[in-house]
């Protein structure tokens, strides 16, 4: 009897949880602002330039080029499109190389990435992104990941917006693509949870002190971006685009960060094995390596996807050994309920990150999953164990 209690009260904290949770959800939805494709053509008054940084990109850096260079019809006059490749280890240079030939577009320019200064702190793509500066003197610069794919018409848009609302750093969230079971199970967990929690009101508050930015898609002004010392300021930070974007307003300068999803798409993480190596890396900092809040969220994530179906499960058990009870009548009853509200919560994500409610049903090993990564971060971040991005070993600023 003491453990149908415990099962009827998890059940019921977690109801009352995933009711919350997908209020909020609903409300983030409904109010997230996003920026729409221009109507009508834009000519940017001033040159534009694209950087691509790329480290062991093989899979994704022909996709990119090609869907930047594709985008637009901006002439090299206006735009100028730079891959650096940070000394890959792989075929990306040569992948490049030979789009180059092909294309033969004068838009399209390739930097091999000398090696990192000897005796400097150099974390991801800082070194990479500021080599690429230095060979631009465009006003406006726009970094992307490899893994980004722009929509037509995104970079006009993007530099329209910017003009228009006299901003120094505008920062879109792409769409999110899954692909592989793991992508599935742990994306829409983390980024819903990530947007209920978000408050765009106070990032974009140039009172406020609240700033974030998204690595994926970064539109600089130029003299912003010299004014706060570029990617060099922030060169031996692992999440480089937040602390820029503290920069920015640090320094009294406008940020804008918006929802994107009509701009670009982005397909974070293509195997189990690169998007565990890449939440380890980033979620703890996140944080800003806050132990309790990250525990208190594996806890509250157990009890919003998980319990439910071990409650469906065990209810379901009982009821096939016993016969039907009323005691369990109720329990299935509670965790058909929230798991509904599962449901409901991923068709809610679909309008505003593009993520599909495919597999929702598996979200309770998508919790499981969640957590993992979770107590992997905290470990790898406090201890430098298995720290790494893209097998280059990582280690926190002093």
């Amino acid at each position: 009897m003491t453990l149908v209690l415990l099962l009827l009260l998890l059940l019921a904290l977690s109801l009352l949880t995933a009711v919350l949770y997908s209020t909020k959800l609903r409300r983030f939805s409904q109010q997230a602002p996003n920026l729409a494709l221009a109507a009508t053509p834009f000519q940017p008054s001033s040159p534009v330039v694209v950087i691509v940084p790329a480290y062991n990109e093989a899979e994704n850096i022909e996709s990119c080029l090609l869907s930047i260079l594709n985008c637009t019809t901006l002439p090299a006059e206006t735009l100028e499109v730079w891959m650096v490749n940070d000394q890959s280890s792989d075929s990306t240079w040569a992948i490049a190389q030979a789009l180059q030939q092909r294309l033969n577009d004068p838009r399209l320019h390739l930097l091999q990435g000398q090696p990192r200064p000897t005796g400097e702190v150099w974390m991801g793509k800082n070194w990479a992104c500021t080599q690429a500066v230095e060979q631009t003197t465009s006003e406006f610069l726009l970094f992307l990941d490899a893994d980004v794919r722009l929509q037509p018409g995104a970079i006009e848009t993007a530099v329209q917006t910017m003009q228009q609302e006299q901003l120094d750093l505008l920062s879109c969230a792409p769409a999110i693509e899954c692909g592989c079971l793991a992508e599935w199970l742990v994306q829409p967990l983390i980024i819903s949870t990530i947007l209920i929690g978000f408050n765009f009101e106070a990032v974009n508050d140039p009172k406020s002190d609240t700033a974030f930015a998204a690595g994926p898609f970064m539109l600089f002004r130029r003299s912003a971006y010299d004014k706060i010392g570029g990617h060099r300021a922030v060169a031996d930070q692992v999440v480089e685009d937040v602390e820029l974007a503290r920069r920015i307003k640090f320094t009294g300068l406008r940020l804008k960060f918006i929802l994107g999803r009509e701009l670009a798409t982005v397909r974070m993480y293509r195997s189990g094995a690169a998007l565990w190596e890449g939440w380890t890396k980033n979620f703890y900092l996140a944080t800003q390596r806050n132990l309790t809040g990250s525990l208190l969220f594996v806890g509250l994530l157990l009890l919003i996807c998980t319990v439910p179906w071990l409650g469906l499960l065990i209810g379901l058990s009982q009821i096939a050994l016993d016969g039907w009870t009323s005691v369990w009548v109720g329990i299935l009853m509670l965790a058909a309920s929230v798991i509904a509200l599962q449901y409901d919560a991923r068709r809610q994500l679909y309008p505003v990150t593009g993520i599909a409610p495919t597999y929702w049903y598996l979200m309770g090993f998508g919790g499981v999953a969640v957590a993992a990564v979770v107590i992997g971060s905290i470990i790898k971040t406090e201890t430098g164990w298995g720290w790494t991005w893209r097998g280059r070993p990582l280690k926190l600023s002093a």
